[in-house]
């Protein structure tokens, strides 16, 4: 079992630093702040002891991992090999 590492906003910043995704100070604050609704873009909340907005890193990385899985399936690009042939528009073979 793995037990939850929670980061704040500066962590969180950093966890997604390590994986290319770089977000500003203001970008992530506003990532975590709620809006009109009171829905947060990311699920940040407010540690009941120091009162600062945190993140469940595992979860953090989840949603990123999620998000390229729904775009990959979305994508119309297709991965060709050698050896697979393409028949263009207009039959014409390709590969």
């Amino acid at each position: 079992m793995n037990i939850p590492t929670y980061l704040d906003l500066n962590g969180a910043r950093s966890a997604l630093s390590e994986i290319g995704i770089e977000f500003s100070r203001r970008q992530m604050k506003r990532a975590a702040e709620t809006d009109a609704q009171g829905m947060r873009k990311l699920p940040f909340f407010i540690d009941p002891i120091d009162k600062k907005l945190k993140i469940e890193k595992g979860m953090l990385l989840e949603i990123y991992n999620q998000r390229q899985i729904e775009a990959k399936k979305n994508s119309c690009a297709t991965i060709f090999n050698e050896a697979t042939e393409f028949k263009g528009d207009n039959g014409d073979s390709y590969g």
